[in-house]
């Protein structure tokens, strides 16, 4: 089906003499073009939080769309069109005043969140609401990629969001992914702070050096947990100190929930897809880094996210499996061996050689490079399809 999403497109669409057929029009307001909407001919046409005149409404429901209505009293889209922004998601904040974040989008939304009931909403309303916007963040994701990485190459970069600023291991991570960046690679990560960070920090720094990118580290470093007063201020200073210089070559997705909504999530991606459900989240997550994932230290997150990456290599859920990298040998193999029981899962599997552990940044980003996903022989079964005679 096609998506429509400003009122610029959809007049140029009705314009071409074209019908609104098997079309999906997603939150725009199309009082301006009542006359045309009731001339177009409907047929699996589905409207989601629009703005219809009444005389609209009325036309194409009795000629069979589908019409979600638009819903009022939330402090965000649940038909969102396009991924978020640190511009969306961060509007009105001031680095001078930390706490002006309180007042933005992002922090509205938590407190809308804690107010409905956390992660079991009170009600009805509340649960459809998080569900659809949840399915518009990912209607948006693949909008995203099918623009911006229809190559496929995208590598994800897990860890924990305890992982300081100050960290030599946070620097690292920054590096790996500005070399990705770099090799044409789409960084991606669950975008709040530590590890995940330092995966679109290194991407924001695709085109500066190592002494650009080590200084701006350590001038971050100076709010060196997302606890500190001045994380997220201390961010936005890099940020307008060190600017984009030029193009799309920065590009990055970050996935981050509400679910962790104390975190406030790094504004050094530049596209953001925030859940309210963390397992649609994280889960997503995983099966869109299709070249791979790099696993910094982390704790009992990274861990469930390296198990749930081990199990989509196993069973080849996805059609492929993909690169495990491990940076940190110590950390992995005796602090939280970790590494050893997936390299066992994976004996006598077509993914164990996709499985390894490094410490520098070169290796892993060799590795990644050197090897592509490999396609899965598992051979499809179903109950029907082995006992029972195809239906005519």
């Amino acid at each position: 089906m096609l998506e429509i999403h400003t009122i610029g497109e959809l007049k140029a669409h009705l314009d071409h003499g074209k019908s609104l057929k098997d079309v999906v029009v997603q939150s725009v307001d199309l009082g301006s073009l009542t006359d045309a909407i009731l001339e177009s001919a409907i047929s699996n046409t589905v409207f989601l939080g629009c703005e219809l005149p009444d005389v609209v409404l009325s036309s194409v429901v009795q000629r069979g769309a589908a019409v979600f209505p638009k819903l009022t009293d939330l402090p965000f889209n649940p038909y969102a069109p396009i991924l978020y922004s640190a511009d969306t998601l961060f509007d009105g904040f001031d680095s001078e005043d930390p706490c002006s974040y309180c007042q933005t989008t992002d922090a509205k939304v938590y407190q809308y969140w804690l107010d409905s009931g956390g992660p079991n909403p009170t009600t009805i309303a509340d649960a459809l609401a998080r569900r659809l916007h949840d399915m518009a963040m990912t209607d948006a994701i693949e909008d995203f990629l099918a623009n911006h990485a229809a190559h496929g190459k995208i590598v994800g970069m897990m860890g924990g969001h305890s992982m300081k600023r100050s960290d030599d291991a946070y620097l690292t991570a920054a590096k790996i992914s500005r070399e990705l960046t770099r090799r044409g690679y789409l960084m991606v990560s669950g975008g709040g702070p530590g590890a995940m960070e330092a995966t679109h920090v290194g991407a924001w720094f695709v085109d500066r050096t190592d002494a650009e990118l080590e200084t701006a580290v350590g001038e971050l470093a100076e709010a060196p947990s997302y606890k500190d007063k001045q994380w997220l201020a201390a961010a936005f200073r890099v940020q307008q100190k060190y600017p984009i210089v030029s193009g799309d070559n920065h590009i990055s997705l970050g996935i981050p929930t509400w679910l962790y909504g104390h975190e406030p999530p790094t504004p050094f991606a530049s596209h953001v897809a925030k859940y309210f459900a963390n397992s649609v989240r994280e889960d997503g997550l995983v099966t869109i880094a299709r070249s791979g994932l790099v696993f910094a230290p982390g704790s009992a997150g990274t861990i469930q996210e390296i198990f749930q990456d081990a199990t989509q290599n196993h069973y080849a859920t996805t059609g492929a499996s993909s690169p495990m990298v491990f940076l940190n040998t110590a950390y992995w193999t005796e602090e939280k061996p970790i590494y050893p029981i997936v390299k066992q899962l994976a004996v006598n599997q077509p993914y164990h050689d996709l499985i390894a552990i490094f410490d520098d940044p070169d290796s892993i980003v060799s590795f990644i490079d050197s090897n592509a996903p490999i396609p899965s022989d598992i051979p499809k079964w179903s109950f029907c399809s082995a006992h029972c005679k195809p239906q005519a």
